[in-house]
């Protein structure tokens, strides 16, 4: 697919997504229009699977009469077939087309019952069945019965079926699903979440992570690797960054699969659906809807790579009781119940494997603050020498907030363990100023990668520190004190600015004499 192909079909889709942008906010028909897309991706795939097992036969799903004796045979064998497969079931009559369809008719286009009960049956498809926890509740954000999408009953209907008709026109949105190597509902879907993210204010930060943040974290965990035998996240939001670590090395290549936790439901769903439409297989994520530090859904496990961008600072409890918890146990003090940023730190590195790269977005305080805070970073350092680099992200680059931030990156067995790299990507030049926020670059994004991967010390942008060097500053990992980015003002011209102030007092005095020469046609005292 071309450039423009995807610019007409982003184009196209959030022309749908307009359809419903004023009857409420941003994050609440983010939920509709994602649920229909995904509706509609289930359908497709449905009939896909179903067309290939009926292709011996010379008929195809459409062609089986629901019902009959014979039409109720052939949907029982592919029931069992796809249950295996994909996971869920639909019915001829329950794909998105013949709902679509339906809706566009004249005189008989009521469709909320219809469609309420296919999404119940898809989930209901899945019970007692390996899949089931995957689909358990997964349109639940799809309220068909909300006034937000019009007043009466008949306006819901409209509306729904308007949406409906503008997705199911394949010349204008064509998800290629027939394209092995397409990602085309992938690329659009995460298009979609990017745009709703840039109008959910604060809330954004909670399922969706900048797609170049992603990158960055993403090729750092895989550097040197074309296979991974897991990948984790405790904090997955939407999975934009599980996926983005797929993206590096392949959804093939990751032998373990994607495993995430996330404590909102609705983004937990998000993320569900965002691993099904990139085509990873149900088998293939297990995620979990739970607070992660409170109630850690998969202990016992570690993971080669570890990708998160957790709540910046957040309140947790910091109960005693964790003192004895295996995550925080030896490092002898809790995180404070105000700051929660080494609560996920040690949560991560609890569950990183020896060989594997854990990259995390933090707040700029979590590089010096004191107390609890800093005898952690002591340990983590001086003892554990886990920290591998640390890289200043510029303020800005993140919806809902504009404060500072960086990426730490731990190994437990470093290739590097004498050392530290410290890059500052903060800087003018380093990254894009745009209408409401930064943004990074594919250049800058290269340029953070390379000087990871290389280690290159760069004059004001990077920086190699020594153990002792990090010893002297008294564990404080404040970038400034180790990458020097001052520039020294240019050196002032003592006598060009002296003839300069001589040529403004000359011109004065000419304006002087001619205000005192006015002054006095008008018979009043000057004012000089």
């Amino acid at each position: 697919m071309t450039d423009e192909q995807k610019r007409l079909l982003r184009d196209a889709l959030w022309k749908i997504a307009n359809d419903l942008r004023g009857k409420m906010d941003a994050d609440e028909f983010r939920d509709y229009i994602l649920g229909f897309i995904f509706f509609r991706y289930l359908s497709e795939r449905m009939q896909m699977y179903a067309n290939g097992i009926l292709a011996a036969d010379g008929i195809t799903y459409g062609d089986i009469r629901e019902g009959t004796d014979e039409g109720e045979e052939y949907l029982d064998a592919i029931r069992a077939e796809a249950i295996e497969e994909l996971g869920y079931f639909l019915r001829p009559s329950e794909l998105f087309e013949a709902v679509a369809a339906k809706g566009a008719q004249k005189g008989n286009n009521f469709i909320l019952d219809d469609l309420s009960r296919i999404l119940a049956n898809i989930q209901k498809s899945t019970m007692g069945t390996e899949s089931e926890e995957d689909f358990d509740h997964l349109f639940e954000d799809m309220d068909l019965g909300s006034t937000k999408l019009g007043r009466t009953v008949a306006d819901r209907n409209e509306l729904v079926a308007k949406v409906m008709g503008r997705l199911s026109d394949k010349n204008k949105v064509d998800f290629q699903l027939n394209n092995a190597e397409s990602d085309v509902l992938g690329d659009a879907y995460e298009y979609l979440i990017a745009q709703f993210a840039s109008g959910a204010g604060k809330k954004a930060g909670e399922f969706y992570t900048p797609q170049q943040v992603s990158t960055i974290l993403a090729r750092i965990v895989t550097n040197g690797k074309t296979r991974l035998d897991s990948v984790y996240d405790p904090t997955c939001g939407s999975g934009s960054l599980l996926l983005r670590v797929a993206r590096e090395v392949g959804i093939r290549n990751i032998a373990k699969g994607f495993v995430g936790q996330e404590l909102n439901r609705t983004t937990y769903n998000l993320a569900r659906m965002n691993m099904i439409l990139h085509g990873v297989h149900y088998r293939q994520f297990d995620l979990k809807q739970e607070d992660t530090l409170v109630r850690p859904q998969h202990e016992g496990r570690q993971f080669e790579a570890v990708v998160a961008n957790p709540p910046f600072s957040a309140d947790w409890s910091a109960d005693p009781g964790f003192t004895t918890d295996d995550r925080f146990s030896t490092f002898g003090r809790l995180p404070p119940a105000s700051k929660a940023d080494y609560a996920f730190v040690l949560h991560m590195l609890h569950h990183l494997a020896d060989n594997g790269t854990m990259a995390v977005i933090l707040p700029h305080g979590a590089l010096f603050r004191s107390g609890s805070e800093g005898a952690i970073r002591k340990i983590l350092i001086a003892e554990r020498n886990w920290l591998d680099a640390v890289i200043g992200l510029p303020a800005n680059i993140f919806y809902g907030t504009a404060i500072p931030t960086c990426i730490m990156v731990f190994k437990k067995c470093r290739e590097n363990p004498d050392d530290i790299l410290f890059i500052d990507a903060s800087g003018p030049g380093n990254f894009e100023k745009a209408k409401n926020q930064n943004v990074l670059r594919d250049s800058d994004v290269e340029r953070i990668i390379a000087t990871y991967r290389d280690r290159t010390v760069i004059d004001r942008y990077s920086h190699v520190a020594t153990k002792a060097e990090i010893e002297q500053n008294d564990w404080n990992l404040n970038i400034p004190r180790y990458v020097d980015t001052f520039e020294e003002e240019a050196p002032v011209k003592l006598d060009a600015v002296l003839a300069e102030l001589k040529t403004i007092n000359e011109g004065m005095a000419d304006v002087d004499q001619r205000i005192a020469g006015f002054c006095k046609e008008l018979g009043i005292e000057a004012p000089l």
